[in-house]
């Protein structure tokens, strides 16, 4: 039992998996004063993902959004560090590595052998159960679901998910710890997909279930959600951003997870993910990117 334990006292937070989703969470955590080690399979990937956060704040200083003086001190707040030996000595380990339970279940071995037996753990899984996953742990009452959307400096939102054996105390400190970092929390049952990617996971798939068949192009789809629906992006191109390997994931997970037809996975989709076509980190996907991620066709 976590008695006392408060957001306060979640001031020493690593992070496993450095690139989109994992460089976020260093980022946002450091923003509000926090000692984070961001950490990855190697050395290399994980200076990657600090080299990315140094990246985020030049581009908010040059826009007058944060002063030269704040982002040097934002970013010194950030170590690095290879593989999940150097857990130890910290107050909350997120996982953020790739989105399929196996490595999941890998990486949280060898951080319950590593972190501090008090250490909560949270996993940022966008689909996969939290129960299962607890289970490959050394704690299951201190392990928690902290569902982080991407962009994650930008978007608001944190989805926190309670596993059949989490404790109360452990989702009090989840909540204010997500709270701290300034976000706005639902929570949702452990259920396939949570709440969010139960919504979304359907809808991106029948986009491309409409583009498959030809009921209209990817840039007639994509307009008639973004003017249709008032949605920011189209689902398509949300695709892409996200990964469209994760998102054939997160329907893979919903499919089993429900044994509901509505989630089988388009099969274009899952053709795109065997060419290798998986959005911006490629440069193809729906549409074609330049090496900065920006759209060209």
């Amino acid at each position: 039992m976590l008695v006392g334990y408060s957001a306060m006292s979640l001031n020493r937070v690593f992070v496993i998996g450095a690139g989109l989703m994992g460089h976020g969470i260093a980022q946002v955590s450091a923003a509000v004063g926090k000692q984070v080690t961001l950490a990855d399979r190697t050395a290399e990937l994980a200076e990657k993902g600090k080299a990315r956060i140094a990246g985020n704040l030049a581009r908010q200083v040059e826009k007058g959004k944060l002063t030269q003086e704040d982002a040097d001190a934002l970013l010194s707040r950030i170590a690095t560090a290879e593989g999940g030996t150097g857990a130890a000595g910290h107050d909350i380990v997120i996982e953020a590595v790739f989105e399929d339970e196996s490595v999941k279940r890998e990486t949280w071995q060898v951080l319950s052998s590593a972190a501090n037996a008090e250490a909560i753990f949270a996993s940022n899984t966008s689909s996969i159960s939290i129960t299962s996953l607890a289970t490959a742990t050394d704690r299951p009452d201190r392990f928690i679901g902290l569902h982080f959307f991407s962009p994650v400096p930008v978007m608001s939102l944190i989805e926190i998910i309670r596993g059949l054996e989490t404790d109360d105390a452990t989702q009090d400190a989840a909540r204010a710890f997500a709270e701290e970092l300034g976000k706005t929390v639902i929570e949702s049952k452990d259920y396939p997909g949570f709440i969010v990617n139960r919504m979304l996971g359907p809808f991106i798939n029948e986009a491309v279930f409409a583009l498959m068949d030809g009921t209209g192009s990817a840039e007639h789809i994509d307009a008639g959600a973004k003017l249709g629906l008032n949605h920011p992006m189209g689902p398509l191109e949300l695709s892409d951003f996200i990964g469209n390997d994760v998102m054939l994931s997160v329907l893979d997970v919903l499919y089993r997870g429900f044994g509901d037809p509505k989630f089988r996975a388009a099969p274009l989709l899952r053709q795109m993910v065997a060419a290798g076509h998986l959005g911006r980190k490629t440069g193809r996907g729906f549409y074609r990117y330049d090496e900065r991620g920006t759209k060209i066709g």
